[in-house]
């Protein structure tokens, strides 16, 4: 069969997804059982892989699900119970004191304390904690996920204490090849490779992830504000760029003097230590304040069917007892996941195992211990005796989780079973790779010396299949680096931007949109939350792509250099127009006003 065909079959379950869920708007619960289904199919007739095999591949594929399910359920279960407490309206008041504009709540929020969340924990967790605390603030449910999948981009690679390095590139990359090479090439040891590695994809993510912040602000506002206006959202353009430094500076710093374990996690604390002052003083802060419409005037796929009431406030419910359920959280996150505290071996040996799934090769295994979820759950009951709530509060908290999480689970049940027979494609009686490594091997054919330009592409299309940078790494980091030394490119190079892709993939993941829209109870509106953030991505993507390219072959008129110069000229023309445009949108808001 020709490879083109091939790499159309090979895609077509994506194809699906894409068409019914983005295109024509299906609901996730709809869409992804007919993925699976094309997928399936796909998986069989083509690839020759047996019924039993698809069957388990399906069946690992629920096991993933439930598991992310259990973090779903932690997550609103906390939600609920610090509702309930009284805690959440306190919360609000505090950030009110900080800031009342609510670009400045998104940015503090949502890239600094969920950049720090995804150092801990990763896997998702920072759209499960941000997402909810943004609703709780008075934030549209809509724009709280969107806000929380934006972030899933730049503290990525460094998640989970480095995970997608020292466990995703390094499992795809320890081969024999890779060995000796790292031996006669002078690297020293393992670890320092992977450092190697680590620093060049922090170096691409401190130039990519400048904007992030400023793609918050200006989609905040262009998706949700009162006038659509885009513009108003880049009037906060100073705020936003030192946001963006305060965070990526320590990050690159760690990820060059200390390793990949670090750089999400300490950047997400000191830039949340440094914004959360300076915006207290007003540093840089947009002297107009921008504030959502009345909730009278809210569209309605705005809202969930989570609860955004904050509830009243308590007496002797200071602002660090209302904090207290969310540093116990983090607290707890980071020391089950440094290994150095000792906490971390003994929660992942208490395992709930299916090895050999219908007599395949194939197994599926959770850690329940270890999952956030289970912290959540443990926060959750904590909070019960520290905030003194009665039986009454705590039975409406645990209905409304169970009831929310209910309605999530439907999309997770298909979309994970789906993911897993397009990967676990490979070892059928045709021979074939599995498709994701058809998909890469017919797009590095056809790019050829352009391929750091596209290297980036793939490693998103990894993360979006798999729903994990880390997964995404695995699969093509050993791929990534044998195409950069068949076409003379720096291996290193080009598997750090591997990274990096697979990092911003995590915006549009299904498995991330999914789990992040159930925590505010938004089901249904998978397909709204990846049209908005596959723009970001496109962005992230094509400048990692470019750098790496003119990494590899310098400045000049070349591809990379074009795709560079565009993106400049783009963002250039964007800050001029929030400059010139912002004394319009003043007068506009004090006629307003009078």
């Amino acid at each position: 069969m020709p490879s083109g065909t091939l790499a159309f079959l090979a895609i077509s379950p994506i194809l699906t997804v894409f068409l019914f869920l983005v295109v024509l708007r299906w609901p996730a619960s709809r869409a992804m059982p007919l993925a699976l289904v094309v997928a399936a199919a796909v998986s069989m007739t083509v690839w020759k892989v047996t019924g039993v095999h698809v069957a388990a591949s399906i069946a690992q594929g629920v096991v993933v699900a439930l598991d992310i399910l259990f973090i779903v359920f932690g997550a609103l279960l906390l939600l609920a119970t610090l509702r309930e407490s009284g805690a959440v309206a306190t919360i609000r008041r505090g950030f009110m004191d900080i800031s009342p504009d609510r670009r400045i709540q998104a940015i503090i929020v949502g890239w600094l304390f969920g950049s720090f969340i995804e150092g801990a924990s990763g896997f998702g967790t920072p759209a499960a904690v941000a997402g909810p605390l943004m609703l709780a603030l008075g934030f549209p449910a809509s724009a709280a996920v969107m806000v929380g999948l934006m972030i899933q981009s730049t503290p990525v690679t460094f998640g989970a204490i480095g995970t997608p390095v020292l466990v995703g590139v390094s499992t795809g990359l320890n081969t024999e090849i890779v060995q000796n090479y790292v031996a006669a090439s002078g690297f020293g040891q393992w670890t320092e490779y992977l450092g190697q590695i680590a620093w060049r994809a922090a170096l691409l993510h401190f130039a990519a992830g400048t904007l992030i912040p400023l793609f918050i602000s200006s989609f905040l506002t262009g998706f949700y504000g009162e006038r659509r206006s885009f513009v108003e959202g880049l009037k906060a353009w100073r705020f936003a760029l030192f946001s963006a430094f305060a965070m990526t500076v320590p990050y690159l710093l760690v990820a060059y003097f200390l390793g990949p374990e670090f750089p999400s996690l300490i950047g997400g604390l000191v830039g949340l230590a440094i914004v959360v002052a300076a915006a207290r003083k007003g540093f840089l802060v947009p002297a107009e304040v921008f504030d959502f419409p009345p909730r009278a005037r809210w569209e309605k796929d705005w809202m969930g069917t989570v609860e955004g009431e904050v509830g009243q406030e308590r007496p002797g419910m200071t602002l660090l007892k209302a904090w207290l359920p969310y540093v116990l959280v983090a607290g707890l996150l980071v020391l089950t996941r440094v290994p150095q505290v000792g906490l971390k071996a003994p929660l992942n040996n208490i395992v709930i195992a299916w090895p050999n799934i219908f007599g395949t090769s194939l197994s599926a295994s959770v850690t329940p211990l270890y999952s956030p979820g289970f912290i959540f759950i443990l926060v959750s009951l904590l909070v019960v005796l520290l905030h003194g709530m009665k039986v009454s509060e705590v039975k409406r908290a645990w209905a409304s989780a169970f009831r929310q999480v209910l309605g999530a689970a439907p999309a997770l049940l298909f979309a994970v079973p789906m993911v897993r027979v397009f990967i676990n494609s490979d070892g059928g009686a045709s021979g074939l790779a599995s498709m994701p490594l058809t998909l890469a091997t017919a797009a590095a054919t056809a790019a050829g010396a352009a391929w750091p330009l596209f290297a980036p592409w793939i490693g998103a299309l990894g993360a979006f299949v798999a729903g994990s940078n880390t997964v995404s790494n695995m699969m093509f980091a050993l791929f990534q680096w044998g195409v950069a030394d068949q076409i003379g490119a720096i291996r290193e190079v080009v598997v750090a931007v591997q990274a990096v892709g697979g990092a911003a993939g995590n915006m549009i993941t299904v498995h991330n949109v999914v789990a992040a829209a159930a925590v505010v109870g938004l089901a249904g509106q998978e397909g709204a939350m990846i049209r908005k953030t596959i723009i970001p991505m496109t962005y992230y993507v094509l400048l990692a792509g470019s750098l790496a390219y003119i990494w590899n072959y310098g400045v000049g008129l070349n591809l990379g250099t074009l795709v560079l110069g565009g993106l400049l000229l783009v963002g250039l023309g964007i800050l001029v127009r929030a400059r010139t445009a912002a004394p319009a949108l003043s007068g506009a808001g004090s006629a307003r006003g009078a």
